[in-house]
Parts: C-alpha cells; structure tokens; sequence
C-alpha cells in the first residue's frame, strides 16, 4: 500500500512540476494571447467579402480577451477585416473518378490603421484549411459535417486575427509610427 501511494506521490509531484514549468514560460492552452493596452479602444470592421460568422467570432474573441471595443471614430485603432477567399476542391478522388477527400481553405487580409490613419498592419494574410473525407452516399450529413468545419475554420481564423495583434505593443507600435513619419519626411526633404 505504501508503495502506491509513493508511485501516486511520484507521478502527482511530475505533473506538478511540469505544470509549474509551462505556466513560468507562458504556455497557454488553446487560449489567444492577450492583446496589448496601446491598441484599445479598438474598432472591428468587416467588409462585404467577410462572413457576418468570421466577423462575429472574432469580436466575440476580443470580447471574450477583455478588449474595449469601440466605433471607429472613438477607437485608437481600427482593425479591418477584407478580402476573405474560401476554397473547396477535391483532395483524394476514388476509383469511380469521385471525390473521396475535399481540401476546405479559408483565408482574410488583416488591416490595422490609426487613429490619425498610419498603417501598423497592412493586408497580412490569415489562412487555415480542413481536409475532410466524402461520402456521396450521404450527402446531407456530409454537408452538415461541411458546415461545422467552416464554423471551424471561422475560429481559427479569428484565432490568427489576435495572433496578428498580439505584438502589438506599445513600443513596437512607436517603431512603427517613428519609421512611418520618417518615410513620409524623406520625400519633402528629398525634393528641396
């Protein structure tokens, strides 16, 4: 009995361990990291070509992160979402020449702006994609199995919309606008 419970003690003292070492180093799990202070308040805009579900996952997960979201004119920075692509196309075909496997992908351009218009971020692609098998023998199940991967794909997406802000500190964001205003000097002085 004694040995049991110094086995348990072993293995409760390991797992202890380890758990103690991925926190020190800032193992999150499935989690987003956190987004950085300098950004908020922050505004969400999606255009057209970007599914009101994309859209609203990642607001819900700059909700969910404790962001202050506000309306553009009242935000520090703008993030816009546009140019969202998705492709489906036949990843494994069968011997009868039908489709055994599709390749789902997803992908959305990712913009930040200022408040007093300079680009922190500029069209940074976003992607993921889903390989899931088919089975033309019950398609409304595959159809249903298609849309839940879709959903899937909305939050990664999302997931990798906050990755993209994550840097986004507060001196990083002054290197950004300190290369910025200089780019914009060079010209004037260049011309004189």
């Amino acid at each position: 009995m004694a040995r049991k419970w110094e086995k348990a003690s072993v293995h409760t003292a390991l797992l202890l361990g380890a758990t103690l070492l991925m926190g020190g180093c800032g193992f999150q799990l499935r989690g987003a990291p956190p987004v950085a202070a300098a950004l908020q308040p922050l505004s969400l805009e999606c255009d057209s070509s970007v599914p009101f579900e994309l859209c609203d996952t990642v607001r819900q997960q700059l909700d969910d992160g404790g962001i202050k979201l506000a309306e553009p004119a009242e935000a520090a920075y703008r993030v816009k979402l546009n140019g969202f692509k998705q492709s489906r196309r036949a990843s494994a075909i069968q011997l009868d020449a039908s489709a055994a496997e599709y390749d789902l992908r997803q992908s959305v351009d990712v913009n930040v702006i200022s408040h007093d218009r300079i680009p922190v971020l500029a069209d940074a692609e976003v992607r993921t994609s889903e390989i899931y098998s088919y089975d033309d023998t019950n398609v409304l199940a595959k159809r249903r199995e298609e849309e839940s991967i879709r959903q899937t794909l909305y939050q990664r997406l999302a997931q990798q919309v906050i990755f993209r802000l994550a840097p986004l500190t507060d001196e990083r964001l002054q290197v950004i606008r300190n290369d910025y205003e200089k780019a914009q000097a060079q010209p004037s002085t260049e011309s004189q």
